[in-house]
């Protein structure tokens, strides 16, 4: 038994925070600079009674309506946030209920930001491949919008909401669809991008609740540890890069991009880019471009696309994925 992705759905919220309108409030940060050095033009925005769950319900609820799965087929629920309704109880129960999926049912949350789609790739493709799940769905979602003080330019003009959905089955095949995976850790790195006081942790007097940002440490994280992951992931699959049909990044900006794409000797077309209309949209952000390279047509059957995420924690995944259109054997 394969663990093979099928479907993926997004969802985004319809409020919609321009260049335009950041720039009214930052006037030395024009809307041109914005999307030049960030590659962003816009970002959806959660409503004040519009929380994790409703985006996540939402993705799902597209996702079934798109590929005609009986949800009473699913087995198997892992939601991906570090934004939840609730310290508890775990979002996924409340996505379960919402989404009227049978109770007989495998549910939890993943807390992991960026890197978080890749590492329950690796959950999925175990609980499936070992035969505990059959039809799994793995969802991603985040309301990072609502930790964001109005005042901070940094993080206000990257961040925005969204949810997916990825519908991954078990088949009966000789292709390994999902892996091989690499993964790293540095908590030393975690107060480079941190929410205070978000949880049971008081904020220093100094501080707010509000997400706060090293940039310039997440950056050199970033180039620091993503190219030897994805030279990690290269070589316990036995492939060189030219054999690699798309590369899929965490879309954190286009500067950090660019810089990733160059260190890791990647050609242009064969690099993603999809952030213009949403931002990052921290997990969501990869599943989402997957999704848009689905539309555009650029995967073909036997494709193959390496995933890398990575930020918050500092935490970092890369992972090959084999695509399958139809039936995969």
């Amino acid at each position: 038994m394969k663990a093979v992705i099928r479907a993926i759905a997004t969802y985004l919220p319809e409020a919609v925070l321009t260049n335009d309108a950041i720039a009214a409030s930052f006037p030395d940060w024009p809307a041109d600079k914005i999307e030049k050095k960030l590659g962003i033009r816009a970002r959806h925005i959660s409503g004040p009674q519009e929380f994790t769950s409703n985006l996540a319900t939402a993705a799902a609820e597209r996702l079934f309506a798109q590929t005609g799965v009986d949800r009473a087929s699913v087995d198997g629920l892992i939601v991906v946030t570090q934004t939840p309704d609730y310290l508890l109880p775990t979002t996924a129960c409340v996505v379960q209920h919402e989404l009227r999926l049978q109770k007989k049912i495998l549910a939890f949350d993943l807390n992991l930001g960026c890197s978080g789609f890749v590492y329950a790739l690796s959950v999925a493709k175990g609980l499936v491949e070992v035969g505990l799940i059959r039809r799994l769905l793995l969802i991603t979602a985040d309301t990072y919008t609502k930790l964001l003080d109005p005042t901070d330019q940094a993080v206000r003009t990257l961040f925005g909401d969204g949810a997916t959905a990825t519908l991954i089955e078990g088949v009966e095949s000789e292709r390994n669809f999902i892996g091989s995976f690499d993964f790293g850790t540095d908590g030393a790195c975690a107060s480079d991008l941190m929410a205070h006081g978000s949880a049971m942790r008081l904020p220093a007097e100094t501080m707010t609740s509000c997400l706060r940002m090293n940039g310039a440490e997440v950056f050199a994280f970033t180039l620091r540890a993503v190219p030897p992951s994805v030279e990690a992931v290269l070589t316990q699959s036995g492939l060189a890069l030219e054999q690699i049909d798309l590369f899929v990044f965490h879309q954190a900006n286009v500067y950090l991009l660019e810089h990733l794409r160059q260190k890791c000797r990647i050609p242009r077309e064969k690099f993603v880019v999809a952030m213009a209309e949403c931002g990052n949209t921290v997990s969501s952000s990869i599943p989402m471009a997957l999704g848009q390279v689905l539309v555009q047509k650029r995967l073909r059957n036997g494709a193959k696309v390496l995933l890398s995420g990575f930020g918050v924690g500092a935490s970092w995944a890369s992972c090959l994925v084999e695509w399958a259109d139809g039936d995969a054997s």
